[in-house]
C-alpha cells in the first residue's frame, strides 16, 4: 500500500510538473520555429548569390529584414503608384489558372483575420447541428441568396486543438450574437476545447 502511494504521489508531480512546462515549451518551440523559417529567408535567398555573404550574416538580421519589408510595404502602399502596382500585381495573380486558387484563397484568409474585410469579429453561439445544441461561430457572410438560401447566413465553426473548422449555411433565428465575450475569447474558448476560462457571461441575443 506505502509503495501504491509512493507511485500515486510521483505521478501526481509529474502531472503537476507537466501541466506547467508544456505550455511553455510548446509556445517557446513555435515561437523559435517561426523566428528560424523567417531567418532563414535572406541566407536562403542570397547566401549563395552574394560573395562573403555567410560572413557577415548575424542570427537575426534575416527577421529583422523581414520585419522591414513588411513595414515598408504596408507604408508605400497608401500611395497612388504603389497601390496601381499592387492592383496591377493582385489581378494578375487572381486571373492566373492555378495560381488564383491559392493566391485568393490566402489573401481572403489574412484579410479575414487582419484586413479591412475582416470577418471573425462577430462571434455567435450557432445551433447548426441540433435545435438545442450549441457551438460557438463567427458569421462570415450574413447574405447568402446567391446560393438560393434566403434568411440565412453563413458561419464558421472552428475545431477545437486544430486550426481547421467547418461552414455551415443556419437560418438566423438559430443564431445567437455573442454581445458579452469579445471575438479573440470566443476563438480561444472554442480552440481550447471549451477548457478556457472566460470570466464574461455568455449571454446572447437572437439575430
Amino acid at each position: 500500500m506505502a509503495t501504491r502511494n509512493w507511485i500515486k504521489k510521483l505521478f501526481q508531480i509529474f502531472l503537476q510538473g507537466l501541466i506547467i512546462l508544456a505550455p511553455i515549451v510548446i509556445t517557446i518551440w513555435a515561437v523559435t520555429s517561426l523566428f528560424s523559417f523567417v531567418d532563414r529567408i535572406l541566407p536562403d535567398l542570397f547566401g549563395d548569390a552574394i560573395p562573403g555573404f555567410s560572413t557577415y550574416y548575424l542570427p537575426g538580421m534575416g527577421f529583422v529584414v523581414a520585419l522591414l519589408v513588411i513595414f515598408l510595404v504596408g507604408y508605400i502602399s497608401s500611395s497612388f503608384v504603389v497601390g496601381k502596382l499592387v492592383e496591377l500585381f493582385d489581378s494578375v495573380l487572381e486571373r492566373t489558372p492555378g495560381i488564383k486558387i491559392i493566391y485568393s484563397t490566402l489573401k481572403d484568409f489574412f484579410e479575414a483575420f487582419a484586413g479591412n474585410k475582416r470577418k471573425f469579429n462577430q462571434s455567435v453561439l450557432v445551433a447548426a447541428n441540433a435545435e438545442d445544441v450549441w457551438q460557438i461561430g463567427f458569421i462570415t457572410q450574413e447574405d447568402v441568396r446567391e446560393f438560393g438560401l434566403n434568411d440565412y447566413v453563413a458561419v464558421y465553426v472552428p475545431q477545437s486543438y486544430a486550426f481547421a473548422g467547418h461552414l455551415y449555411f443556419v437560418q438566423k433565428q438559430r443564431i445567437k450574437l455573442l454581445t458579452d465575450i469579445g471575438p479573440a475569447d470566443a476563438m480561444k474558448f472554442a480552440i481550447s476545447g471549451g477548457v478556457t476560462k472566460i470570466d464574461e457571461d455568455p449571454a446572447g441575443t437572437t439575430v
